[in-house]
């Protein structure tokens, strides 16, 4: 099976008020659960997105990245329509109905988040003659069709036209719990396919339908510059991947369609799809691990939760943003910029806090 928004473990142009300069104050934030918080992100930064379409691809829970980022978008007030994988969208429309994620939806004015369609996406094919019969006869896409990214790209015009905002948020490590050494052929390319080269196909299908000004945006992992133990089969390369291409994309389709293109280096998260990556036979999963380790090595000692990244992609969606693009953007308490770990048995006593 799958493994649904991946980077999700670690794992957009958008408008503002005319004429109205962003209020960077913040007020206090309440934590409400392990992996968000509230924030004030409409109200600090008075984005207003309203009017904008953000299309998130590999949003199935409330869990990760992608709904965080979704969520600060309709909180700056712009249409949600998202994109997930056929196994699990009867899940998910499921959990929407029996308000399953009712707390999670919250707005800062009180109101809830509203995902105004939901569109079953497989961003390993690209068009209906790539889907093979193995998946066409699978009872997990009874039922559906049109999943493939250029038949998505087409209902989504076809619904609303333009849009403005795409965000990749998923991937695929059929074999993350190998260590490179270990890694099949396939499970590297099926890694490749899922994690990086569906952000090139997403923009070549979406870009056409993008306002000009508009942001696309995808999420990265430390691991694709620094050894991650534990985090394998071909995904380290899938991410590396996926930031070059963030940078010849952002020329590409700056230059062709006038829009940016980033991708965001997020610390790790314990979401759904993250907890079920490795752990066997040890104390801890691999996500518990990571989670940590950033806590006890990172220049911010505090809780990373989903909504710091929430708040760096709304940003990077704004207009306070409109000459980034080509970016990878570090959310994850200045973990990466560390080249010792402070908890080493052999850093005792070498530090003062």
């Amino acid at each position: 099976m799958r493994v649904l928004n991946l980077f999700t473990v670690f794992s957009l142009a958008t408008g503002f008020q005319l004429g109205a300069r962003p209020n960077l104050s913040h007020r206090s934030s309440k934590i409400t659960s392990k992996n968000t918080q509230t924030t004030t992100s409409l109200d600090a930064y008075n984005v207003d997105l309203k009017g904008k379409v953000a299309f998130i691809a590999g949003v199935a829970d409330s869990t990760g990245y992608g709904w965080a980022i979704a969520k600060q978008l309709a909180d700056a007030g712009a249409t949600i329509i998202v994109g997930t994988w056929p196994p699990v969208l009867k899940i998910f429309q499921m959990g929407l109905r029996k308000g399953d994620f009712e707390d999670d939806s919250v707005l800062t004015n009180g109101g809830k988040m509203e995902i105004e369609k939901i569109y079953p996406l497989d961003a390993v094919f690209d068009k209906p003659e790539d889907v093979p019969e193995s998946i066409l006869t699978n009872k997990r896409y009874a039922g559906l069709d049109g999943y493939t990214i250029s038949e998505v790209a087409a209902q989504v015009e076809a619904d609303y036209g333009k849009i403005d905002i795409l965000v990749h948020s998923l991937a695929n490590g059929p074999e993350v719990t190998k260590p490179l050494l270990e890694t099949s052929r396939s499970g590297y390319l099926a890694a490749s396919s899922a994690s990086a080269y569906s952000y090139v196909s997403l923009l070549q299908n979406f870009a056409p339908i993008m306002n000009p000004g508009g942001s696309a945006l995808s999420l990265t992992y430390i691991a694709s510059e620094r050894v991650i133990p534990g985090y394998g089969g071909g995904m380290s390369s899938a991410k590396s991947q996926l930031e070059s291409d963030t940078r010849t994309l952002a020329y590409e389709a700056g230059r062709k369609y006038g829009i940016r293109v980033n991708t965001v280096s997020a610390g790790p998260l314990k979401s759904r799809a993250a907890s079920a990556i490795g752990g066997k036979g040890k104390k801890k999963t691999f996500i518990e691990y990571a989670i940590d380790y950033s806590r006890a090595n990172a220049p911010m000692d505090q809780d990373l939760y989903s909504e710091d990244v929430g708040n760096a992609g709304l940003y990077l969606c704004s207009p306070m943003a409109r000459a980034v693009t080509g970016v990878t953007m570090y959310v994850d308490n200045g973990l990466n910029c560390m080249g010792m770990a402070l908890d080493a048995k052999s850093m005792e006593g070498s530090t003062e806090e």
